[in-house]
């Protein structure tokens, strides 16, 4: 799917008799809205003119300091507020990431399946994506190398591998410890810089924070993170940590984008962390998104037809399914959405059109009656396709007798 078919979908499935399993838009209203106004306003009393005027390209000081306190959470012990650039969410930063280090014809390499609105960055910058084939374990060392080596002989500039190892945005998968070493060893000796995108990392269902990859690799590694899965994504607010030399080009690249960001939104971010239980927040989120995933797996075993599969993630907002051989998703969506329920087929997280047996599943929005109501809707709308395919596969045109 392209953009303009992505934001389609959105604005379909937006309608409220429709139940959206496609949007991954955190539950805001699980905010203690309270708290988050009586911040509002006392930073409206308190510090109005700093607040309401122009700050720099990197970031208040604060704030970046705030950041690095929310790393260690993740094992980045070594954060330090000068390597921080604040961003207008963790999508400026990616964006930031690209302009500077990316050239038309450029390679970066990614997950297969991977985010939809980073192919749609690195197309904007004529990057050429090359995917990374996935298993339950994340991505496989072994494919990359052998992607390195072919790119190699090519003689393509493979400039960035960018990942989102944590409860993968769209296949719910967490690329393992081992796995993770392996791949910051490759991409070290193949000169490639690894972007950590990983904006769901918090959201563990087993309670403790996966270990990030920049944890162990300082100089290889840019991470990025953001506000808008653990507060709120309307505030907009996110970062990129990166080495110092990579640091001073992405402020030089935000500073003529955007001159400066909000900081009303900055501040008011760096008070709710400084004043409210904020761990506490996270911990109830954690808690309401594991029950929603729970209800969602829980639907699909009950309802869902042989030769369906699906992953099992153990944090974040997204399952991805794999449909039954022959089953197109993306030309099923029409029947699901009159049927009042909506997904995100899975072409849309492939450069490369792949993906057409599959599909991203979101948890984080509806309640769990409203996730088991839309997967039910689903598995009814797949048995369908499933019969209707196997009518015209046993009966097909040249079957009939012809006048």
């Amino acid at each position: 799917m392209v953009a303009s078919e992505v934001r389609a979908l959105f604005a379909v499935a937006s309608r409220p008799e429709i139940v959206s399993l496609a949007g991954g838009m955190p539950a805001v209203d699980a905010l203690p809205l309270d708290a988050v106004a009586s911040t509002v306003a006392d930073l409206v009393t308190s510090r109005g003119p700093v607040a309401l005027q122009y700050g720099s390209a990197q970031g208040d000081p604060e704030l970046r300091a705030r950041i690095c306190d929310v790393m260690a959470m993740e094992g980045i012990a070594d954060a330090h507020p000068d390597n921080v650039v604040v961003t207008v969410g963790s999508q400026q930063a990616l964006d930031l990431l690209t302009r500077v280090f990316i050239d038309p014809g450029d390679v970066v390499l990614t997950e297969g399946p991977t985010y939809v609105t980073a192919i749609n960055t690195f197309a904007a910058y004529q990057a050429r994506v090359v995917h990374i084939s996935m298993d339950n374990d994340g991505l496989v060392p072994d494919a990359l190398r052998e992607t390195l080596s072919r790119l190699a002989v090519e003689g393509a500039r493979v400039k960035l591998l960018y990942t989102v190892p944590t409860f993968q945005n769209p296949a719910g998968i967490t690329l393992t410890a081992p796995r993770r070493a392996e791949v910051l060893d490759i991409c070290r000796r193949a000169g490639v810089l690894v972007v950590e995108d990983n904006p769901y990392g918090l959201l563990s269902f087993a309670g403790e924070p996966v270990r990030a990859m920049r944890a162990d690799a300082p100089d290889d590694v840019v991470y990025l993170g953001s506000f808008s899965k653990t507060l709120a994504p309307g505030m907009r607010v996110g970062w990129a940590l990166a080495p110092q030399p990579v640091a001073a080009r992405l402020v030089l690249a935000a500073e003529s984008a955007i001159l400066s960001h909000s900081m009303f939104t900055q501040l008011a971010v760096e008070r709710y962390l400084a004043t409210q239980p904020w761990p506490e927040q996270i911990k109830a989120f954690r808690e309401m998104y594991r029950d929603r995933r729970d209800a969602m797996l829980r639907t699909l075993a009950e309802t869902m037809p042989p030769g369906t599969t699906w992953t099992r993630p153990e944090g974040g907002f997204f399952v991805w399914l794999t449909l039954p051989d022959g089953v197109d998703a993306k030309a099923m969506l029409p029947r699901a959405i009159a049927a009042r329920v909506a997904y995100v087929p899975g072409t849309g997280f492939y450069a490369d059109g792949s993906g057409r047996n599959a599909m991203r599943l979101s948890y984080c929005f509806p309640p769990p009656e409203r996730i088991q109501d839309g997967v039910k809707r689903l598995a009814d709308v797949l048995r369908a396709e499933i019969l209707l395919r196997r009518t015209f596969v046993s009966h097909p045109a040249t079957d009939f007798p012809r006048e």
